[in-house]
């Protein structure tokens, strides 16, 4: 009778050792992973070889970036993103220009993400769009971020030119 209490003491206690391991283990991801975000941008300042425009300064810009990110792992991932863009400028506003953004995705460590991104613009002109984020507060189901876009854009008999903005969105 004793060694069958000491066998089912033990059958119990593994149970409850298995059973609160699983409990509390963290859910691991699969990979690919997809997510999606939405943001806004504000351009800061954009300088070419023949002036520097800031915002606010003769107009207001601002653009509406979302797209889906798909993570092949937990470092690396591709991104397609839509960004309109509106632009008020002498008493109207209007949809100036789409971007479309495809590119690559790389995570840094400690919510610091790089973005490397090909730019195609509906106005003609088209580039490299680096972009360096953070998340800042991590939810259970989305983490809110900021980042720092930085456009070098060519094309449309403009000069070349290259700026820098402040963005702000959600991911989920």
């Amino acid at each position: 009778m004793q060694n069958s209490n000491q066998f089912t003491t033990g059958i119990l206690f593994f149970l409850l050792v298995l059973l609160s391991h699983q409990a509390f283990a963290q859910p691991t991801e699969t990979y690919p992973k997809i997510t999606g975000y939405a943001s806004i941008m504000h351009p800061i300042v954009i300088v070419n070889k023949d002036h520097t425009t800031t915002n606010f300064d003769r107009y207001y810009q601002v653009v509406f970036p979302f797209g889906i990110n798909i993570w092949k792992s937990k470092k690396i991932g591709f991104s397609i993103e839509l960004a309109p863009g509106i632009k008020s400028e002498e008493g109207t506003s209007k949809m100036n220009n789409l971007l479309i953004h495809p590119g690559v995705l790389i995570a840094l460590g400690k919510g610091f993400g790089f973005a490397g991104r090909v730019a195609f613009e509906t106005s003609g002109r088209y580039g490299i769009t680096p972009v360096f984020s953070k998340v800042v507060k991590k939810n259970k189901e989305s983490a809110f971020y900021i980042a720092i876009p930085m456009p070098l854009r060519l094309g449309n008999n403009q000069p070349a030119s290259l700026s820098a903005g402040f963005q702000i969105g959600i991911s989920f």
